[in-house]
């Protein structure tokens, strides 16, 4: 992650695995100015370290378009973080 005084705040959409483990549909995170979308799963897993598993095959959206990990953000984007589901 950047490191810079100045903090841009995002809300993170959990689902699946991720909302099992934190146990709520979302969460919002002050981060560095500068972050990428990579750098959320990295404090998802400082956060939550059993959640280290599923962060190589989770996607990435930012508000509403799935991005690359090295996708910049932005204050108020809101991040979706999408593991792999099945069942029917």
């Amino acid at each position: 992650m950047t490191t810079t005084s100045e903090l841009i705040t995002v809300n993170i959409k959990l689902f699946a695995i991720y909302q099992e483990i934190y146990q709520q549909p979302e969460i919002t995170l002050n981060i560095a100015s500068g972050s990428k979308a990579k750098d959320i799963l990295s404090i998802v897993t400082q956060q939550k370290p059993n959640l280290e598993s599923w962060t190589k095959i989770t996607q990435i959206a930012v508000n509403l378009k799935f991005v690359n990990p090295d996708y910049l953000l932005d204050h108020g984007d809101e991040i979706a973080l999408i593991p792999p589901v099945s069942g029917g």
